[in-house]
């Protein structure tokens, strides 16, 4: 698959996972709050801290990984790292997906699936 289209994905998905992961960081208390009201009431309700944790964890590889890949591209040494970095992106996703379907946010819910079409895509091309 052209590398120019694989790059420009791969920084879609690198940025994407980067900057949430900053927010995630920098913004914590404020992400919890936010979140425990958000998964008031479900079975996440008691869990929000580390379901966040686990979220930032698989953003920050999403992101660094893709960002690596981009590097592996350019340098022509292979998609090993785009591809991973795209897989983690799409595990990222449905890990958010399940959050909002179980917090009946649909709305929400449907702005993911706008992220997963792109990250899926690049799973398909650096495979």
């Amino acid at each position: 698959m052209n590398n120019a289209a694989s790059i420009l994905m791969l920084a879609f998905l690198a940025l994407t996972f980067l900057q949430s992961g900053y927010e995630k960081i920098f913004y914590w208390k404020d992400n919890v709050a936010w979140l425990k009201e958000h998964f008031a009431k479900t079975r996440l309700k008691n869990m929000v801290p580390l379901a966040l944790f686990h979220l930032l964890i698989v953003e920050l590889i999403a992101g660094i990984l893709s960002a690596v890949g981009i590097i592996q591209l350019l340098t022509n040494s292979g998609r090993e790292y785009g591809f991973y970095g795209a897989v983690f992106s799409c595990i990222s996703l449905l890990m958010m997906l399940f959050g909002q379907r179980l917090a009946k946010d649909y709305d929400g819910a449907r702005t993911i699936v706008i992220y997963f079409i792109p990250a899926v895509v690049a799973v398909y091309w650096l495979n």
